[in-house]
This record gives C-alpha cells, structure tokens and sequence, in this order.
C-alpha cells in the first residue's frame, strides 16, 4: 500500500511545481508595456500605479518599472488575481498605450467573467464573448464581441461598455 501513495494527487507536490498557474512572465510584460507611458513621468505617478496594480508592497523606493519588471519576473510566483489587478492599472493608463497581449487579455476576461460583480456578469451570461482582435472565445450561446481591450476593461470595471452583439448585414 505504501508504493500506491506516492502516484495518489495529494498534498505531496514539490514546490517548483509546473502545474500550479504562475502569472510571473505575463505581469513582468505587462509592467514592460507600460514602462515607456512613465519615462517622463515623475515618481509620483509611478507610484500611484504600482499603488493601483498592488505591486508597491513588492518593490523599494522610486524604482523603474523595467526593475520592477525584473524583481518580479524573478520572484515569488503570482496568481490570476494578481495579474487581473495590473491588467486593470495597465487598462487606466492615460494617453495611447499598446493593446494588450492577447493571451493576457484572454487569462484576465476568463477570470473577471467569472468573479466580476453580478452585474457584469449577468450582461455576459447565456453568450458567447468573442474577442474581434484575438483569437479567443469563452461561453456558450449567442455571440456578444468588442475587442480584447474593451471586454477585459468591461468586466474589471474600467469601462462601463459591455461587449454587444454583431449586426448581421
């Protein structure tokens, strides 16, 4: 019996681990994304978006956003939730910013469809969300679509536009 419970899912992972979601590499790329926005920009208001994305914790004191970038590529591993939280600082940014990866996007709006408040989510409910500009499509019923930015800015509350339903021509 002692050779049957090693092969049982239990608690015995090692702690490197490669089933268990690690967000590091996409955060790190989002932060690179919005480095360039905060050249120019004072340290301020790089904080306030450290602040807004929960990353000020992890970081010491007037650091660039590519070292940040660095730390947390190398660091502790970082969950969905994490990376829903700098999806959201990266979608508030002012002025002409990159769209978002479309794997990130795609990660983000399954997971924001899934805990966004019940308004959100009822607006998606019983549809189809297609993304217009990535490849990717969750749900089942009538096809709703917007663009990748626009459905992640929707159901993390960045946008008050929902994804609407295609005319058909």
């Amino acid at each position: 019996m002692s050779d049957v419970a090693r092969f049982l899912p239990l608690s015995h992972r090692s702690p490197d681990d490669v089933t268990t979601p690690d967000r590091r590499a996409q955060i790190a790329a989002l932060l690179a994304l919005a480095a360039p926005v905060f050249d120019a920009a004072s340290s301020d208001r790089r904080r306030a978006f450290l602040d807004e994305a929960g990353l000020s914790r992890d970081i010491g004191g007037g650091a660039a956003l590519g070292e940040v970038a660095d730390e947390i590529a190398q660091g502790r591993r970082r969950s969905i939730r994490e990376l829903t939280a700098v999806t959201r600082a990266y979608l508030g940014l002012p002025g002409d910013r990159p769209p978002l990866p479309f794997d990130i996007a795609g990660a983000v709006a399954l997971a924001a469809g899934a805990k966004a408040p019940f308004a959100r989510r009822a607006a998606i409910a019983g549809h189809t969300v297609r993304a217009t500009d990535a490849g990717w499509t969750f749900g089942r019923g009538p096809e709703i679509s917007a663009s990748a930015d626009d459905i992640v800015a929707f159901l993390t509350g960045v946008s008050d536009t929902p994804p609407r339903r295609t005319r058909i021509s």
